[in-house]
């Protein structure tokens, strides 16, 4: 169960990745047609997940509001924010997400996919290192006048 999770939480981690707090009211959130705002935001409203536990509801509004919705993902997934990020929800709109505190096998999932993603980049970066290791130690060798034993 994961624990309870609050608005001006999920509100300060999302302004301060540079989203724009509409501060819609719950009416006007439950209204739905996201893509007649003219400004591209959020807004936040509280709810219940299956379990019973106090989540975030976050709803994209304005004229690209599913780049907004991405966003908001993307903010709310980083490792620094630690949420978890569920658009799948029977109850919601399609411009909103429910949100909440990630648990710890969901954070150290997102780690080893991280690191399995990044394997490939880690390998090759090694190699460029051990080359230009060996390359250096070449040149110097060079310099210190031992190139015929090359």
């Amino acid at each position: 169960m994961s624990r309870a999770t609050r608005t001006h939480t999920i509100r300060r981690h999302l302004v301060e990745g540079g989203l724009v707090d509409l501060g819609h009211g719950e009416a006007a959130q439950m209204a739905g047609g996201p893509d007649r705002h003219q400004a591209d935001g959020f807004s936040l409203r509280q709810g219940f997940d299956a379990a019973g536990t106090l989540v975030v509801i976050v709803g994209a509004y304005g004229p690209n509001w599913r780049q907004t919705l991405a966003e908001v993902a993307g903010r709310l997934e980083s490792p620094d924010v630690k949420c978890t990020v569920l658009a799948d929800v029977p109850e919601l709109a399609d411009h909103e997400v429910m949100t909440r505190w990630a648990t710890s096998a969901e954070l150290q999932a997102r780690r080893t996919a991280e690191v399995q993603r990044q394997a490939p980049l880690v390998a090759q970066r090694r190699r460029e290192e051990s080359r230009e290791a060996a390359e250096a130690q070449r040149l110097e060798l060079e310099a210190a006048g031992q190139s015929g034993l090359f």
